[in-house]
């Protein structure tokens, strides 16, 4: 079946469109759009000083400028998502959840719950057998959450870090770019996850234990800035579904989108990525798209 017979099954652009604009009044757009018009902001400044000589006033001021546009450019801190964006374990959370749901007499498609990986433990479970007709309960929904994050350690082996995560994280550190990541798995599984990536404290971990909502509400994204001192519209969200751009534009930050957890580039534009690329090692390439520049 072809992607767009299965359009339904993803978020609508009907779902999205609300979404956003719940999260973005016109009269107040997200400070990030700057990011996205600066080309036109700096070809102005040029047409508007072509029609005369500049004095030295106006190269000292132009300067000024250009350099505050350029600071205002400047990434602050790099937000990122755990599965599928640093680590390539998507699938192994895909067929623990299937595992889960089958032991309890749930039989869903493996593709079925692809769609909903990146969502809470909680809300995935709720959305998922909401396909079923059925409802659980809080205990039972427990209990399902528990059998996939067993499911999941007995996998962890398999897991690998994606191509380019570390060396990405390694230059943003160089370059005083702090970092965090931002999941809404749980701290029990989610360690076990970041233990593959070799990271030392310097990279602050926030999980579902530690907010009151996890992805698509903002929580996760807003705790991360946080934890590091840095304004949230200053940062940039890095995932690979949809429900971390959700969170990304809730939060009134930028994000950019990953195909290394498995959704389409026109899915993650729709749901407002700036930029999509293939993995960590293809964002690596292009950091100064999204406002990194090398130290000095």
């Amino acid at each position: 079946m072809s992607p767009d017979n299965r359009r339904d099954e993803s978020p609508s652009e009907e779902m999205i469109d609300r979404t956003l604009a719940d999260s973005f009044p016109a009269s107040d757009p997200p400070s990030w759009t700057l990011g996205r018009d600066h080309d036109q902001e700096l070809e102005r400044g040029d047409a508007e000083s072509a029609g005369a000589a500049p004095t030295a006033a106006d190269k000292e001021s132009g300067a000024s400028q250009a350099a505050g546009l350029k600071e205002r450019l400047r990434a602050r801190a790099f937000l990122f998502d755990l599965d599928g964006t640093l680590v390539d374990s998507v699938y192994q959370h895909v067929l623990s959840w299937h595992e889960a749901l089958a032991a309890s007499g749930f039989e869903l498609a493996v593709w079925r719950i692809h769609r909903r990986i990146g969502m809470s433990g909680g809300l995935l479970v709720n959305a998922l057998l909401r396909e079923t007709g059925r409802r659980v309960t809080p205990e039972e929904a427990a209990y399902l959450q528990r059998l996939h994050t067993e499911a999941y350690a007995r996998r962890v082996d398999q897991i690998r870090p994606l191509p380019g995560a570390k060396e990405l994280l390694a230059y943003l550190s160089q370059t005083g770019v702090p970092c965090a990541i931002a999941t809404s798995g749980r701290q029990e599984s989610a360690c076990l996850t970041v233990d593959i990536l070799g990271l030392g404290s310097g990279v602050p971990l926030i999980t579902r234990d530690q907010v009151d909502h996890a992805k698509p509400d903002p929580d996760l994204f807003l705790a991360a800035a946080k934890r590091l001192g840095v304004d949230i519209n200053e940062s940039v969200v890095v995932g690979d579904s949809v429900w971390d751009l959700l969170a990304a534009r809730r939060a009134r930050t930028l994000g950019v989108g990953l195909l290394s957890g498995g959704y389409g580039q026109d899915e993650l534009e729709r749901a407002g990525a700036y930029r999509v690329y293939e993995d960590p090692a293809d964002l690596l390439k292009h950091l100064d798209e999204v406002g990194v520049r090398p130290a000095g």
